[in-house]
């Protein structure tokens, strides 16, 4: 596992209780370049379906379209067999897009309501594939540890 996720996972890992989701930024700086990123983890307990298994997230519509030079990093995260499954990390500007474009969610009141669907080999939310955003890291800096 990579140093920097390494961190991740135990910022979140703090989460160790089937139904939190309180809606803070964590704030990740790299101390070097002064590289900052937000992360909002979003956490779900699982149904279980047929050939699947599914997890439920809620995002204030208000949030979504506040972007601002910082942006969101999504990780949703669920719980299910007694364990978590890997974060799909998603960008706040990408998940505008996917809302706005290709019609992800549903929307009841000021709340984006998204049900992603795992499957063996992919995770989907209304039909989207969100398999590449999967453990997707790429926009973190890689922390190193001096021991």
């Amino acid at each position: 596992m990579k140093p920097f996720r390494q961190s991740f996972y135990f910022a979140v890992g703090m989460w160790r209780f089937p139904r939190i989701d309180i809606g803070d930024d964590i704030f990740v700086v790299q101390d070097e370049s002064g590289t900052l990123r937000r992360v909002q983890v979003k956490t779900s307990t699982s149904t279980n379906r047929r050939n699947s298994f599914s997890g439920r997230f809620k995002i204030p519509l208000r949030q979504l379209r506040n972007l601002v030079e910082v942006p969101v990093h999504y990780a949703f995260i669920v719980r299910y067999s007694d364990s978590w499954t890997k974060p799909i990390i998603i960008r706040q500007d990408d998940l505008l897009s996917l809302f706005e474009t290709d019609k992800i969610g549903s929307v009841h009141g000021e709340m984006l309501n998204l049900y992603f669907s795992y499957f063996e080999d992919k995770v989907e939310c209304s039909k989207i594939d969100l398999t590449r955003y999967i453990a997707d890291f790429t926009d973190f800096p890689i922390i190193e540890y001096l021991y």
